[in-house]
């Protein structure tokens, strides 16, 4: 490990008891090793901080954040403590596929052009079925193509360079949809891209209604705001129709159970799901002993 290495991993945590020590090691398990992980404790309740605390690698520093302040908050925090040139998301109930960092990494020297790479994900459920792949696009104008209705770019998997984090900045008033809003506020002057690899595995075990209702209304409040304080009355409109659609599509899906109106996942391929047999498998066999 260098004093100042390539990549920062920023992993907010909240309550991730029983999901961040799995997180935790598949970095630890990466065929890249030239990164540092910075954990920020979000004022948790449960032992997640204890479990941060309790690996013994010099490449993980631990934040003891003391009170509740919300994850776009922490993002910004460790995009401030990181000192690599390139920062990477991490959340602490995903898991990381072991050559995730070095593709990426391999891509982003490539291509300086890129401000932000993600890449492809599959879904997982608390105990390792997996759901599917999620759907996304690799091109810049693909990923944008309708900006009011989102953007397919999965979060946890984003790497970009630390200075463009820092220059954009998570809006602190919009956690919950930081992250989309990151994407609409920067697009029309960045330049983002994804692989179509499958590097991470994404925890979904159970759709939550107030959640989703909950997250789209500050992405739309929060949107709003940006759109009418720069003039963009026509995206403003777009904004609001088809936020309204999205949450009454959330609403048929879930408690009417009309799987049309939400995005389909796709199915796995059978190489993809013997490496993830083979993940799942490590995690269990270490689980219940110490970091």
């Amino acid at each position: 490990m260098t004093e100042t290495p390539l990549v920062s991993i920023g992993m907010p945590v909240f309550n991730s008891e029983k999901t961040l020590a799995p997180a935790i090691r598949s970095i630890l398990n990466q065929t890249y090793r030239d990164w540092e992980l910075l954990i920020v404790d979000d004022g948790s309740t449960d032992r997640s901080l204890q479990i941060a605390q309790g690996f013994r690698d010099a490449r993980i520093r631990v934040i003891a954040g003391g009170e509740r302040r919300g994850i776009a908050v922490r993002l910004n925090q460790l995009v401030a403590a990181g000192r690599g040139k390139y920062f990477a998301r991490m959340d602490g109930d995903d898991i990381a596929f072991p050559a995730r960092i070095e593709r990426q990494v391999s891509h982003l020297e490539a291509h300086p052009e890129i401000d932000l790479l993600g890449a492809a994900v599959i879904v997982f459920r608390n105990d390792g079925s997996l759901a599917g792949r999620m759907p996304v696009e690799q091109s810049h104008a693909a990923i944008c193509a309708r900006p009011c209705s989102g953007f397919y770019l999965p979060h946890p998997t984003w790497m970009g360079r630390r200075a463009w984090f820092a220059r954009h900045g998570y809006d602190e008033s919009a956690s919950g949809a930081e992250d989309q809003h990151l994407l609409f506020r920067t697009y029309p002057t960045s330049r983002f891209a994804c692989l179509s690899e499958i590097l991470l595995g994404y925890r979904e075990d159970r759709r939550s209604l107030k959640r989703m209702l909950a997250r789209r209304h500050v992405f739309l409040r929060a949107l709003l705001r940006h759109a009418m304080e720069n003039r963009m009355y026509g995206i403003a409109a777009r904004l609001l129709v088809t936020q309204v659609a999205k949450a009454g599509a959330d609403v048929l899906n879930l408690v009417f159970g009309i799987r049309r109106m939400r995005n389909r996942l796709l199915e796995v391929d059978d190489a993809t799901r013997e490496t993830w047999a083979d993940m799942w498998r490590m995690g269990e066999d270490t689980k219940a002993g110490s970091p």
